[in-house]
C-alpha cells in the first residue's frame, strides 16, 4: 500500500511539473482530494524526490500568487454570460 502511495505522490508531482496545474487540477485528474494532492507534494515528496519537490514547490508557490487573479477572472466570467 505505501509503495502505491509513494507512486502517486510522483506522478503528481511529474504531472504539476510538466502541466504547471493548480492542486485543484491535480486532484481532478487524479481522483483525490486537494488535500491529498497537497500532503503527496509538500510532506511525501521532499522524502522520495526532492529536486521535483522543489519544482514543484515552485509552481505551488506561483499559482499561490496569482490565484486572486484566476478568482477574479471566474466572477468576471461568470457575470458575463449572465447579462
Amino acid at each position: 500500500m505505501n509503495e502505491v502511495i509513494w507512486k502517486r505522490a510522483i506522478e503528481i508531482g511529474e504531472y504539476i511539473r510538466d502541466t504547471h496545474s493548480t492542486v485543484r487540477e491535480a486532484a481532478r485528474i487524479f481522483g483525490v482530494s486537494k488535500s491529498t494532492v497537497h500532503k503527496d507534494v509538500t510532506e511525501r515528496l521532499p522524502k522520495i524526490r526532492p529536486q521535483l519537490a522543489k519544482l514543484v514547490r515552485e509552481i505551488l508557490d506561483v499559482n499561490k500568487a496569482e490565484r486572486h487573479i484566476r478568482g477574479g477572472e471566474a466572477t468576471r466570467r461568470k457575470y458575463q454570460k449572465a447579462t
